[in-house]
């Protein structure tokens, strides 16, 4: 009975992945990433160098590829079960939504993968099987997958991806009803939603979609990586100002989703942000935190100098 149930249960996106970014500076992005954001290099295909953190137990989440502009390649999403793979194919099939299936090692480290481009123009893929890392040399804390770095700013993990959209609204109806994401927290106007945090996870977010502030479709905001102190977000500005590497925002504090924020720009164009705080979700049935009206103002800055107008504009 129970085999019964979970074939022909909803199929359910897990947590985020990866993510591959284009990079038009391939060699200063890796240097970027590596010698000062603190990840390792797991292997290289092509044009593309796949990286991981310190407390990640895949073998990548960042995927950096060289291309003549910068920007999201893909997003990638772990389904909750080995089925769900096949499952998405056919929920794909009932919501019209054109997909391509990819057996299992057409990309590194991936097993079988349902990939699709979603109406905002979003590459994303889903799969369950991935190729977990083997550290040559363990830390004695079992529970990490490897050793702290001992240099650059150590991020922790991958944390999340902020994309934009024409319409927030009909994004959020869309990762909802088709995708299965929960909306957690939205900044509304009288005209809709200019930004919505949703999650598949107890994160308070996993996505986040903001309004494009051009109009065009299928850019991304920023990609984000964790850190486990707001004073390691403190310390990785200086070691940024040493570096000469361009502060965006930050640091700061967002109402929206209680973040901890810093904003930089990578060499090669794209916007990266060191997170730390946030809070997770638990409950079930948990109701959507709105800001509007005059509140909207403390959800993009509890404190902390004002964002640049570009922060609304500029996006890859």
């Amino acid at each position: 009975m129970s085999e019964q149930i979970r074939e022909v249960s909803m199929p359910r996106v897990h947590n985020l992945h990866h993510v591959e970014i284009f990079t038009p500076k391939p060699e200063e992005s890796l240097d970027f990433f590596t010698r000062v954001l603190g990840l390792e290099e797991s292997h290289r295909e092509g044009q593309s160098v796949y990286l991981r953190a310190s407390n990640e137990w895949a073998e990548y989440s960042t995927i950096l590829t060289e291309g003549p502009n910068p920007g999201l390649g893909h997003m990638a999403w772990q389904v909750a079960e080995p089925e769900h793979v096949d499952g998405w194919a056919r929920r794909f099939n009932d919501a019209g939504v054109d997909y391509r299936r990819e057996a299992g090692g057409a990309s590194f480290g991936q097993g079988d993968t349902v990939s699709f481009e979603g109406p905002f123009g979003h590459r994303t893929e889903l799969f369950y099987d991935f190729q977990r890392h083997v550290p040559a040399n363990p830390s004695l804390l079992r529970s990490r997958p490897s050793k702290f770095p001992a240099a650059g700013i150590g991020v922790s993990r991958l944390d999340h991806l902020n994309v934009t959209a024409q319409n927030v609204d009909a994004a959020r109806d869309w990762y909802s009803d088709v995708l299965g994401f929960k909306l957690r927290e939205a900044a509304r106007t009288p005209e809709g939603d200019i930004g919505v945090w949703m999650s598949v996870s107890s994160q308070v977010h996993d996505l986040a979609i903001m309004r494009d502030g051009l109009g065009e479709r299928g850019r991304l905001h920023h990609i984000a990586y964790y850190l486990e102190t707001p004073q390691d977000l403190l310390n990785a500005t200086d070691i940024f100002v040493d570096e000469g590497t361009p502060i965006d925002a930050g640091p700061g504090k967002h109402g929206l989703t209680q973040a901890f924020f810093l904003y930089v720009f990578e060499p090669g164009g794209n916007r990266v942000e060191l997170f730390s705080g946030g809070y997770p979700i638990h409950a079930p049935d948990w109701e959507p935190v709105i800001w509007d009206g005059a509140a909207i103002e403390k959800a993009i800055i509890w404190y902390g100098g004002n964002l640049p107008d570009t922060f609304f504009t500029q996006a890859t």
